[in-house]
């Protein structure tokens, strides 16, 4: 077993934190808050006070933070960051979701200081992150993704090696992409359905045995019908990784049906919806 640090314990990284220890290894840990640490340290992590103290003597430092401003604080700033702290022979992860500039830029400051570095963004929600089956979608040098391995099939179920660092960031965002645009099209359905007066759910039910349908769709339309909005992945976090993804396109009219689904979870935003689940953007459909 391996001597961890884990930076971030949001809704995500402490559950993916809580399943490194219920795996056996050691583990350090920070976050902004620090109350959030709590219910690790009762279980067994120490805490620490700054990313640089977490990665002292850590084999593996994982980041998981809400984008590129945090993640880049996280590991570079100069008095607190955890570049700094890293042992020799560390190897630094970071499994937020990033842009892909922010990505690269974090690796050309670890190859800078001759630190190894992967990314390792997830597929998965809480559900996943609670049960250790999440998905990983690496980046980064082969034999750096061989070293981390083992760590990360404690946290998940599928690890997938997808390139050169960079490719981890964009298949994660093909990934929230896929999923936000079926979102934004599910709601303006079960939308125009609700206004024609039609039965929206079997019409839907209905549709969903056909090939068109998706088992993302269904879990969307569901949400969407019961009305729930618990937030699992919450509209401002979609909008942010559309954003990234409209940067990596290079401009919205390379993307425009991206661009327009980004502008749907914008104005979901504007109506107060930000930290709700993305499916409550049906709210802006259903008059």
């Amino acid at each position: 077993m391996a001597h961890v640090a884990f930076l971030g314990l949001g809704a995500m990284g402490s559950r993916m934190a809580a399943n490194l220890l219920k795996a056996g290894h050691s583990l350090s840990v920070w976050n902004r808050t620090p109350a959030a640490a709590q219910p690790l340290v009762a279980a067994g992590a120490s805490q620490a006070s700054s990313p640089r103290e977490a990665a002292q003597g850590a084999a593996f430092v994982f980041a998981m933070v809400r984008d590129d401003e945090a993640s880049r604080e996280v590991w570079l700033d100069p008095t607190t960051g955890a570049f700094a702290g890293l042992a020799p022979g560390a190897l630094a992860i970071d499994s937020s979701t990033l842009s892909l500039d922010g990505v690269r830029a974090l690796g050309d400051e670890a190859s800078s200081r001759a630190i190894a570095f992967l990314e390792a963004p997830v597929s998965g929600t809480l559900p996943q992150a609670e049960t250790g089956t999440l998905i990983y979608l690496v980046g980064g040098e082969v034999p750096h993704f061989q070293q981390a391995e083992p760590v990360l099939k404690a946290m998940g179920a599928l690890v997938h090696h997808v390139g050169p660092l960079g490719n981890g960031a964009l298949a994660k965002l093909c990934t929230n992409t896929l999923l936000a645009t079926q979102a934004t099209l599910v709601a303006e359905l079960v939308g125009t359905l609700n206004r024609v007066g039609a039965d929206a759910a079997r019409i839907l039910e209905v549709v969903a045995t056909t090939s068109v349908w998706s088992p993302i769709a269904g879990r969307h339309a569901g949400a969407m019908l019961a009305g729930n909005f618990t937030p699992m992945f919450p509209v401002d976090l979609i909008e942010k990784d559309l954003r990234y993804t409209l940067a990596a396109a290079g401009s919205p009219e390379k993307a425009p049906t991206i661009a327009a689904s980004r502008q749907v979870f914008r104005a979901a935003m504007e109506q107060g919806l930000g930290s709700l689940n993305h499916t409550a953007v049906v709210k802006l459909f259903d008059a």
